[in-house]
């Protein structure tokens, strides 16, 4: 997975450097990531054995700020997958304009073998192998896959008994009761569904005019779902990975996301009791639900579901990222010449990181704000770096992810070369003392 991303990613940045007059000097730094650690991490098993997993902490570039980037608990986890996930928040975070750099972390295991006291014992002996590369100032961890706001409690608790002084602002997306953020949990989804109401508004979509399908129905797949639903949506189709449902004539969101958190499934929703009555519906697999012809195609599940085999069946008119990397960039060029437009996960699920970012300031203040306030400064920052990448994509006739690492390399390589550049050094102002 992991050196697929990069080679996507990289992909993409040759594309955009033709719209950007960057240094030489910014093309180097942001070749290599700046640090990157990888530790041993003993745990006592509650059978008494102990197990010694490994785990990776990697700051790709802290330019712009300190660097940003969840942590995630999976067998699959490697110094490679880290590495690419650093370089991608690099360029969400500039994206947003967050004063913050890319970081990633993780540990190579399966998370479900181990007990609740077992995955808190992992959990602070990961901070105790990495205290000395995070910090308020330096890389603030985050929730990520399968990881939480009690994993990142843990976390935080333990780097204040090493520092000895209380620091909530090390990690973000701990609970609230810890100095957590107010719509933290729903960031993500609220920030996808601010771009998506700010572009159908620019194309004079009206909502009850346009059928949704979204893939993965986790966190950010039936929250985004449900806030598209109460806009007046007509959101035809829904899956988890299981499989899905499809009705034209609308479903109910809010029924469906009930019925998923009281039986973990979605299949059977319109066949319990009195909803049978309310619409006629279809089981789908998820490779049908990306087939279907909607007018917006929300993937919220993992990364490559729209790859080279299947972007030729795609028949929705837009795609919004809400998963990251789920258009892989064999399947950009095909969608591009079939005009189907693209919107970027490193602007559409970007209020993840716009509401830790929010947390950490909270944190640094002592100042708590209400989730009318988070949520309005979200919509501020959404809506305004949509418009700019849209204007960049108008001005230069390109797509928009294109136009989105446009944007971010102009202000990672305004931020490099302010510490000055080789035309700096070798021309020197003459008019200079």
């Amino acid at each position: 997975m992991s050196s697929s991303l990069l080679a996507d990613a990289s992909k993409i940045l040759a594309k955009a450097m033709k719209y950007v007059s960057i240094s030489e000097d910014a093309i180097e730094y942001l070749k290599y990531p700046q640090a990157s650690l990888a530790v041993s991490i003993p745990v006592r098993m509650d059978d008494g054995s102990l197990k010694i997993f490994p785990g990776y902490r990697v700051r790709y570039d802290d330019t712009r700020g300190p660097t940003k980037g969840g942590v995630r608990f999976h067998p699959n986890v490697t110094m490679d997958e880290v590495q690419s996930l650093a370089f991608w928040m690099t360029f969400k975070c500039a994206v947003l304009n967050l004063p913050f750099g890319g970081a990633k972390g993780g540990i190579t295991l399966n998370p479900k073998t181990l007990s609740r006291m077992e995955l808190e014992r992992l959990s602070r002996g990961y901070v105790n192998a990495i205290a000395d590369f995070i910090g308020p100032d330096i890389d603030i961890p985050a929730p990520d896959v399968y990881t939480n706001a009690m994993i990142m409690g843990w976390m935080m608790d333990q780097y204040s008994i090493i520092r000895r002084q209380i620091c909530p602002a090390v990690v973000t997306g701990k609970p609230i009761t810890m100095g957590g953020s107010l719509g933290r949990e729903a960031a993500t989804a609220m920030g996808a569904f601010f771009t998506i109401e700010d572009i159908m508004a620019k194309l004079d979509r009206k909502p009850a005019e346009t059928t949704v399908a979204v893939q993965g129905f986790g966190n950010a797949g039936a929250i985004i779902a449900e806030l598209l639903f109460k806009a007046g949506y007509k959101i035809v189709a829904v899956s988890d990975s299981q499989g899905g449902i499809y009705a034209p004539a609308g479903l109910d969101i809010p029924s469906i996301r009930q019925y998923k958190l009281s039986s973990k499934g979605i299949k059977a929703v319109y066949c319990e009791g009195s909803v049978c009555s309310i619409v006629e519906h279809e089981v789908l697999t998820n490779q049908e639900l990306l087939a279907l012809d909607v007018d917006i195609l929300v993937p919220a599940a993992i990364e490559n579901q729209i790859t080279a085999y299947n972007a030729d069946d795609i028949k929705a008119k837009y795609i919004f990222e809400v998963a990251n990397g789920p258009v892989s960039s064999d399947a950009d060029t095909i969608l591009e010449a079939k005009n189907i437009e693209v919107f970027p996960d490193i602007l559409v699920n970007a209020g993840g990181v716009t509401v830790s970012y929010f947390e950490w300031v909270q944190n640094r203040s002592g100042l708590y704000w209400s989730l009318q306030e988070v949520n309005q400064r979200l919509r501020l920052k959404m809506v305004e770096e949509t418009d700019r990448i849209w204007q960049i994509a108008q001005e230069h006739s390109i797509p928009m992810r294109t136009a989105a690492y446009v944007h971010a390399l102009n202000r990672l390589g305004e931020a490099i070369d302010a510490k000055g550049t080789r035309d700096y050094y070798t021309n020197p102002d003459p008019h200079h003392g």
